[in-house]
Formats: structure tokens, sequence, C-alpha cells
């Protein structure tokens, strides 16, 4: 964990305020359209930036994975990076169904010339139903400038070296990191979202939803919850402590190793070149496959998958892509799903343009 972190905290990251010092220039963005798209990406396709790839593996010890230890992680709870100021209301629910999102992985990424952002992480949480993430994608291109609502949701935090919740002196990894102070009491169902309701009868239970403290409930609680109220009536006895979170309330645990994609062997994506992908059962092509084989490059999308292909082959395990610099890209597996630069919103603060920075691959662990 130790050396994935020194990795991921080494990155070189272009800060925001780096354009502060130029002059202010009006945001034209491009015509819209599928032609915009490819004119956004098409530049640059031959031009790879630095990557950096996230591989999950299980931990050695659950303890690494703790919140002072700033890990980058997948599944489990989250290891929130400010434990007490945690995203409540509708910011934590399905804007679809209204249910709790769970979480799916964070990433600490801080910038280092920036002091406010010493430490800086990303956490990406999603609704577990597919019927909302299939209505998340349609109206996110019905309303591509308006605030549609999300099943899937992305929450960035940073705090500067000297905070209330963490040393300002680099850690130790000997067993002896703490934080300076606890976190916010949360949900003993999700073990996610602040716990702010209260169960009324044996005042001990927390939850974030009424759901959760039904399943809680359901689920064992009705038992513990007449055991506390007894014990609490005995003023020798030991309370219980109220039953902790169900492991398969949430996805399992992993942790994100850190690589560069320039590490892997590019020529090991050989066969899954459009090309390749043709003449690996077939060998030298006729004249017929050799016009199939022309029709399948001439096409956007095929060729945007062949070339998708090959990257992610370079590295099949990965589930995250990570790179903040200027001319960074995410890595589409269709052109027809491109978005040009019209189609990303502006900054809902100071309504200046939208970077990438990470993208998300198939987690098949979880």
């Amino acid at each position: 964990m130790e050396s994935s972190a020194k990795k991921l905290s080494s990155l070189r990251i272009t800060s925001l305020d780096d354009d502060d010092d130029e002059t202010e220039v009006p945001h034209q963005p491009p015509p819209a359209g599928p032609s915009a798209a490819a004119a956004d990406y098409d530049d640059d396709e031959d031009e790879e930036v630095d990557v950096t790839l996230g591989v999950l593996s299980k931990p050695k010890h659950p303890g690494l994975l703790l919140r002072h230890l700033f890990p980058s992680k997948a599944g489990g709870i989250p290891a929130w990076l400010d434990p007490v100021n945690l995203p409540s209301g509708k910011s934590s629910c399905c804007g679809f169904c209204g249910e709790p999102l769970q979480f799916v992985l964070q990433i600490y990424a801080p910038i280092d010339d920036n002091v406010a952002a010493f430490h800086r992480a990303l956490f990406v949480f999603m609704c577990p139903s597919m019927a909302c993430l299939l209505r998340d994608q349609h109206e996110q291109w019905k309303h591509k400038h308006g605030n549609p609502c999300r099943s899937v949701k992305v929450f960035r935090c940073q705090l500067p070296r000297t905070n209330a919740f963490y040393s300002a002196q680099p850690l130790k990894h000997d067993g002896s990191d703490k934080p300076l102070c606890p976190g916010a009491p949360v949900c003993h169902w999700c073990g996610t979202w602040k716990g702010d309701k209260i169960c009324s009868s044996c005042k001990k239970a927390r939850y974030c939803s009424e759901k959760h403290q039904a399943l809680h409930w359901r689920s064992g609680h009705k038992n513990d919850c007449l055991q506390i109220i007894s014990s609490s009536a005995a003023s020798n006895s030991v309370v219980p402590a109220v039953g902790k979170v169900p492991a398969r309330t949430s996805w399992p645990e992993f942790e994100i190793e850190i690589d560069y994609e320039g590490t892997f062997d590019s020529d090991s994506g050989d066969e899954n070149n459009s090309k390749s992908l043709v003449m690996q059962r077939h060998g030298k092509p006729d004249v017929m496959m050799q016009s199939w084989m022309d029709q399948f490059e001439a096409d956007a999308d095929n060729k945007c998958w062949a070339s998708f292909q090959e990257r992610v082959s370079r590295a099949p395990k990965q589930v995250l892509r990570y790179c903040r610099e200027p001319n960074a890209k995410p890595l589409w597996a269709l052109s027809s799903g491109c978005l040009s630069n019209a189609d990303i919103p502006s900054c809902s603060y100071c309504r200046g343009p939208l970077c990438y920075e990470f993208q998300v691959g198939q987690i098949s662990s979880l």
C-alpha cells in the first residue's frame, strides 16, 4: 500500500490556479454534433499522454485502507477524507428512485502545487438499480446543459496540510499513525452516510434513511434493540453493542494498486487491432475478406472500438484510468458516444470549462 500511495501522490497534476496569471478568454464552445465530437478527439489520436492505471488487489491487511492512511480503494465503505462534513440529504441519494447511493471507489489524488489540496480525494457512488442507470444515461443526452437527475455521483474533498483531522507530519506506516479526531456517526446499515436518524426505542442505532432502518430492523436489530433496552434498565448491566454493518450491504473491498500504462508492452495488444481480429482464425485474407476488413476499418465505431480494445489489452485488469494533463481525453469505446466540447457543461461555480480527470472501467470483482 505504501508504494502504491507514493506512486499516486508523486504524480505531477496541474493546478487549476495555474491559469490565474493568463489573460482570460471567454469560453467559445465549438459547434455540436458528431463531426464536432470526432474532431475534438481525433486531433490527439496519435498523441498518447501518460495514463495512470488502477488495478484491484486484495488488501494485505484491512487496516491499510483506513482514512488516515489516505487509501485508493474500491468496494466496502468509503474512507471519508473529511469524516465530519459528509454529503447528506438529496446529495447522498439517487435522483430517480430516491434511495441512498452505494459506494463504488475512491481515489487519493492530491495536487502538489495547490496548498488547499494537499490532501484530495474523489469518491464515486452509484445506484445499484440498472433501471436508474439507464434513465440517467437518457437524461444526460436529453438535458446536456441542464441539471438532470443523476444515479451516479462523484464527490471531491480536499484539505490543506494543516487541518483538524490529520497530522501535518508524514505517515510513518509503523502502526502508530492515527487520525486526530473521530468521525461523525454513520448509518449502522450501510456504514456510508451520516446517521442523523436514531432508533426511537434503543436510542443507540443510527441510520441515514428510513429504508435502511427497516432493513436493519428485519436483519436482527429487532432482537438487539430489546436487549439494549433491557440492559439499560439494569444499572449494573453491560449494554450490548449495536450490530455491525452486514457485509452483504456493500461490495467486496479491494485496494487500488497504481501502475503506469507506459510500463506495459504496447505490442501485447497487437492481436486486438482491427486486422488481427479478422485474421486471427482465417490466416491471410482473400479478396472478399480484405474488402470486408476495409469496410470494418472505414466505419468510425469499429475503428474506435479496435483502438479501445488495443489500449485496454495492454493491461486487461485495469479498472481505473487517471490523467489530469491538459490534453488528456477519455478512452471512448464507440465514436458515436463521444462528447464534443460543446456537450460538456461549464463549471456550476466559476462557469469555466470542465476538464477530464479519470474514468472507471469494468469492475467485475465487485
